[in-house]
């Protein structure tokens, strides 16, 4: 069944099918049970799938953690250099920042290299 053809039978645009998809929104939950029949699961079916591929807490942590030590590297970065050029910053002072960033890349490295 294509996005078009589910948003025809649900009454959306096949945009709000792909949103769906992609977990950027999701259905009404008054929907929820036209869903389900035009997809001919049960509710509980439907939810579930939902639920079974959603991380884990565990891997919740791991992924927040994995965006942080990417992040502050950048975050970093940008203010050393944002505060150089508008020149409220010497150079050496701006080290330790970068060092900040140095070391969070670092302990990425480590974390990817022992989940390898």
């Amino acid at each position: 069944m294509t996005q078009l053809d589910l948003a025809n039978k649900m009454g959306v645009t096949d945009k709000a099918v792909s949103k769906w998809e992609r977990d950027l929104s999701f259905p009404d939950v008054g929907s929820i049970p036209k869903l389900a029949e035009v997809l001919d699961v049960s509710v509980d079916e439907l939810m579930q799938t939902k639920m079974d591929s959603m991380p884990k807490n565990n891997d919740n942590i791991g992924y927040i953690l994995d965006i942080i030590l990417s992040a502050v590297p950048l975050a970093m970065g940008i203010v050393v250099v944002v505060l150089s050029v508008l020149k409220q910053i010497d150079a050496k002072d701006g080290l330790p920042l970068l060092g900040i960033g140095m070391v969070c890349i670092g302990i990425q490295l480590l974390k990817n290299d022992r989940e390898a």
